[in-house]
């Protein structure tokens, strides 16, 4: 059996799998609809937490990421975990305390203003279509690969699976997909790296064998790895070289993005009790722990499989791989595969029937080209987001193990997707035009709009996703950042101050959103579109601040704004004084109405 349709067994028997949960648990009613009729067991819900938030980021991009860049990149798994702490302490319990379908309603009822509400609407909106925009780039190279298409009809096809069962089955159906769905990836994603753990060290624990010997040369494999890096140019893989100040500001927003994005938050209504928020998240973090604690193992692996299969015959001394091996040597057909997707490429520049990868940007290595004949680095592509869905076939594992990646890296950016599309549907239909515009719809005319914003974001985001403002893992990365600036603080404030009161929220809000938004669009294009950026993350407009950093300075301007603007205006209401402190007494929990 060939691998194309080993391929499509693996994904096809997994999409059967999905679509029928959907309909199963299909949504009948609001409450089913939005949570799931707050019946899941917190751990059933804590695996669906889970899979909702190792999207295709986690999956595909960040061990990709980290190859390419090593320990300066270790921010992601700091930012992302130390985040997901912060939720389960600060966030979660208190808001399913507080009994309400959305954050939008959590935010308007708190600060007993529709306008407050609104805007947490247009805060949600515009992160988490950011986000799914990266989830929809990542089901875009995962489709274009394994169907061996291109990379754009990967995407349409991906968008039209997220459309089958996320719009129908709502919360409940999406709750019990994603549970099937972190199975699956969880699975695909341990397997390989234990088989290349194997390989390399001999250990079976991924995370073990990173600190290892090289059983090749036995050596340490991590100074095996920065020795072969460095030869060719590049900086060495556990080092610090990129600015400090930048990284703690990218960590801090990375973590407090964390806890201010909606479609996280929205799983801790869908359990019947306050414990069992906090049950949840505890589960969510050992079945996020699974991934995130191989995930460095695997990028620095591929790393030093890919760079000793450039040069097989002993580094830069020994020459580099040959265009004929390329073309009839068997472990190397994953290049003209994924060449075939647009996302790798090679050219043999100087026509000596070689194909010579180094850093052509290191002035050492410009010297040593020019001795040797060389005219440039000759892997002219290698997008960071193949990387893990390469890795079982540059390892030359097992069909089966490659038809498991494929279906994994799917489930890891269709659940998230479908939770990031339930966000945005509830957002629009629960908050826009139940809560602001028709109160009176029906149950059924709810249902309808709700699906009907949920198809309308997912053409939108399909749209973006043709030409991301960068790989998986950084724009959703600067998702974080707008709802670090945006959401986080109103919800840190509506739960722990008194003091703060519609007014103030509003304006801090509104300043963190737009701040943060204008700097990203000035890095990255006005509204992502190509072209139009007045600045790039290699030369910021402030100092040495990239803009998928800016989200904890816009946080800042947003708790700035809000107290200033809160001690110029009138005091809050002694109703919502009680109704805060009522929220963190930890006994009982609001009862959510069908409303």
């Amino acid at each position: 059996m060939d691998q194309f349709t080993i391929n499509l067994l693996f994904v096809g028997s997994s999409f059967a799998l999905y679509i029928g949960i959907a309909i199963w648990a299909r949504a009948g009613s609001t409450s089913e609809f939005y949570a799931a009729g707050r019946g899941v067991h917190p751990v059933t819900n804590g695996m669906a937490t889970a899979a909702d938030w190792m999207s295709a980021a986690s999956f595909i991009s960040m061990a990709g990421l980290i190859a390419f860049t090593g320990y300066d990149n270790s921010s992601f798994l700091m930012g992302w975990t130390g985040g997901y702490v912060l939720l389960a302490l600060l966030l979660a319990p208190y808001l399913r305390k507080f009994g309400k379908f959305t954050v939008s309603e959590f935010i308007g009822d708190r600060f007993y203003s529709q306008t407050a509400r609104i805007v947490a609407v247009v805060c949600l909106i515009v992160a988490s279509t950011t986000y799914v925009i990266g989830q929809m780039t990542g089901v875009g190279v995962a489709f274009g690969r394994f169907l061996e298409v291109d990379n754009t009809t990967g995407l349409l096809i991906g968008a039209c699976v997220v459309f089958a069962y996320a719009v129908f089955g709502g919360m409940k159906g999406v709750t019990y997909t994603q549970v099937a769905q972190y199975v699956v990836l969880i699975t695909a994603y341990t397997i390989p790296a234990i088989f290349i753990s194997l390989q390399l060290t001999g250990n079976p624990i991924p995370g073990l064998g990173l600190f290892g010997d090289d059983v090749a040369s036995g050596v340490p494999l991590l100074t095996k790895l920065d020795q072969v890096v460095t030869e060719l140019g590049f900086n060495s893989y556990t080092a610090h070289h990129s600015n400090t100040l930048n990284m703690v500001l990218f960590t801090l927003s990375l973590m407090i993005g964390t806890a201010g994005l909606p479609h996280v938050i929205m799983r801790f209504f869908t359990v019947p009790k306050v414990s069992d928020a906090r049950w949840s998240a505890g589960w969510a973090l050992v079945f996020i722990a699974l991934l995130y604690l191989t995930a460095p193992a695997v990028g620095a692996m591929a790393r030093l499989n890919i760079t000793e299969m450039m040069w097989p015959n002993g580094g830069i001394n020994g020459g580099a791989v040959s265009v004929e091996a390329i073309a009839d040597d068997p472990k190397y057909d994953w290049m003209d595969t994924w060449q075939k997707t647009g996302l790798l490429d090679w050219e043999d520049k100087n026509g000596d029937g070689k194909i010579q990868y180094y850093n052509d940007k290191n002035a050492e290595m410009q010297t040593l080209a020019e001795e040797k004949g060389w005219k440039g680095n000759e892997l002219t592509k290698f997008n960071r987001d193949i990387l893990v869905l390469a890795n079982p076939e540059i390892a030359n594992l097992p069909s089966w193990v490659i038809g498991l990646v494929a279906a994994g890296g799917l489930a890891a950016a269709l659940s998230t997707a479908a939770g990031l599309l339930l966000a945005i549907s509830s957002a629009v239909s629960h908050d826009l035009i139940k809560g602001a515009y028709n109160p009176k719809i029906s149950e059924k005319g709810e249902l309808l709009s709700a699906r009907i914003a949920m198809a309308v974001a997912i053409v939108v985001a399909t749209y973006l996703g043709l030409n991301p403002p960068g790989f998986a893992a950084q724009t959703v990365a600067l998702a974080f950042g707008l709802a670090a600036a945006s959401i986080f603080p109103a919800l840190m404030m509506g739960i722990f101050s008194t003091r703060i009161n519609n007014i103030g929220a509003v304006s801090g809000m509104l300043a963190g959103l737009v701040v943060t938004l204008v700097y990203i669009f000035l890095h990255k294009g006005w509204f992502f579109i190509p072209g139009t950026n007045s600045f790039t993350d290699a030369d910021p407009l402030l100092g040495p601040i990239k803009s998928t950093s800016f989200g904890a300075i816009g946080a800042a301007v947003n708790f700035l704004v809000a107290y200033v603007v809160t001690g110029m205006t009138k005091e809050t209401p002694q109703a919502i004084k009680d109704l805060v402190e009522s929220v963190r007494v930890p006994r009982g929990a609001g009862v959510a109405q069908d409303h």
